[in-house]
């Protein structure tokens, strides 16, 4: 039966919603013969059956109470109870949600791109239910099998609160667009309620690592080291030679890599949820700075200055004049002139290359506009020139705002 009929036969066996049910209890109509049978279930992984074709499922359950790098597993209960007393807003929070509420999604695929020739084989997830955190992972036993993986994985998959890694970018595009089936019962991606943790890690670590990728965030952030791991590049490869010779070895490799990605996804927003929310005492003062600059970002000002605020009263050092380069522009939109004046003043005085030019721009507007001392702006408007020559800071744009400036102030002095 060629795909195409398929998809028609099965388009109306497609449902979001329906109470969980074990694997073993998914009778087939006709039982297709699986190669290495005995293998996938010693390893427990079950077929699940849908007419004539099949794909197979793995389901582990893990405690709470078990440790993944320096986390527990059941620590993202308190990562969703401090949300839930969370005032501010934040893309990554799960205000009004409960922790059963939370998917975690990951994805192999045979290739990195989102064309018609790159197919996804193998989708995972874990949720955590009652005391236990649920993992499961559809795999495609074949090309054109895709019909029973996506019916197995629909049934489960709650599309409004997903936990990925660079999944606005690849993860669930993939799975929206695979086939005309699949996009016609995945309803677009919601502006909220998608969680993705490559942006989060970024805007923190971005400066400290090479690369942001999981596995460099695992070790560095979270304290996981892998030992015997299959690098990710070589699943679509291990993929091919089990379509070929059937053999599932290889495939117990990718199927604990990917179970190690999605474990990794828990702790990290664990982590992040603390670091956001301020519940990580090893937190560096980097790292706070970074988090209010975060809130300061998307427009938060009362987070943005608490945390800065809270990051100023704790420390001396250059993250602490950051942070009031960053409160003063904040100060000067709530009209708090002689604060923002004081703190970009600092800045001018001791903070880093930088800041210094932006602060001295800064006070000359200050005090032309607001304080209407026409000669203390004509001279942080001269520091600043004298700063763009030292540093030979090519900016157009500034350079003739600076110099317009400069020969207004000049005129009103002369008056």
């Amino acid at each position: 039966m060629s795909l195409k009929n398929k998809l028609n036969r099965m388009k109306n066996h497609i449902v979001r919603d329906k109470p969980d049910q074990p694997v073993e209890h998914l009778e087939p109509v006709v039982r297709t013969e699986i190669p290495f049978l005995e293998t996938w279930t010693s390893q427990g992984v079950n077929p699940y059956y849908l007419d004539e074709d099949y794909c197979l499922i793995l389901e582990k359950t893990y405690k709470l109470s078990d440790y993944h790098g320096k986390y527990r597993l059941g620590q993202i209960k308190d990562a969703v109870d401090a949300w839930n007393q969370f005032e501010g807003t934040h893309p990554l929070s799960s205000k009004g949600l409960t922790v059963e509420d939370l998917f975690f999604f990951d994805t192999e695929t045979t290739g990195l791109g989102g064309g018609t020739g790159n197919t996804i084989f193998l989708l995972g997830y874990a949720k955590v239910k009652g005391d236990q955190l649920i993992l499961r992972q559809h795999i495609l036993p074949r090309p054109g099998s895709e019909i029973p993986l996506y019916h197995s994985f629909l049934e489960k998959v709650d599309y409004n609160t997903l936990v990925t890694y660079n999944g606005k970018a690849f993860d669930w595009p993939q799975v929206k667009t695979r086939h005309t089936l699949i996009r016609e019962h995945v309803p677009k991606l919601p502006s909220f309620g998608h969680f993705d943790l490559f942006h989060g890690s970024r805007r923190l670590w971005k400066s400290k690592m090479d690369s942001v990728k999981l596995s460099n965030v695992e070790k560095e952030i979270l304290d996981f080291h892998r030992t015997d791991d299959v690098p990710g590049y070589l699943a679509p490869m291990i993929y091919f030679d089990f379509v070929e010779r059937k053999d599932p070895e290889g495939m117990f490799k990718v199927l604990l890599h990917n179970e190690l990605d999605i474990l990794s996804l828990v702790v990290l927003y664990v982590h992040l949820s603390f670091q956001i929310l301020g519940i990580d005492s090893t937190q560096s003062s980097d790292e706070k700075l970074l988090v209010g600059k975060w809130f300061d970002y998307l427009g938060d000002k009362e987070q943005a200055v608490k945390k800065l605020e809270q990051l100023i009263s704790e420390s001396a050092g250059p993250e602490s004049l950051a942070a009031k380069h960053t409160l003063a522009f904040q100060y000067k939109r709530l009209k708090n002139y002689s604060t923002a004046y004081d703190y970009w003043n600092e800045v001018r005085e001791t903070g880093p290359e930088d800041l210094r030019l932006e602060a001295c721009i800064e006070l000359a507007k200050l005090s032309e506009h607001q304080f209407k001392r026409y000669d203390k702006a004509l001279m942080f408007s001269e520091k600043a020139y004298e700063e763009m020559k030292e540093r030979a800071v090519s900016n157009e744009k500034v350079s003739y705002d600076l110099e317009k400036r400069l020969e207004r102030l000049e005129r009103k002095l002369a008056k």
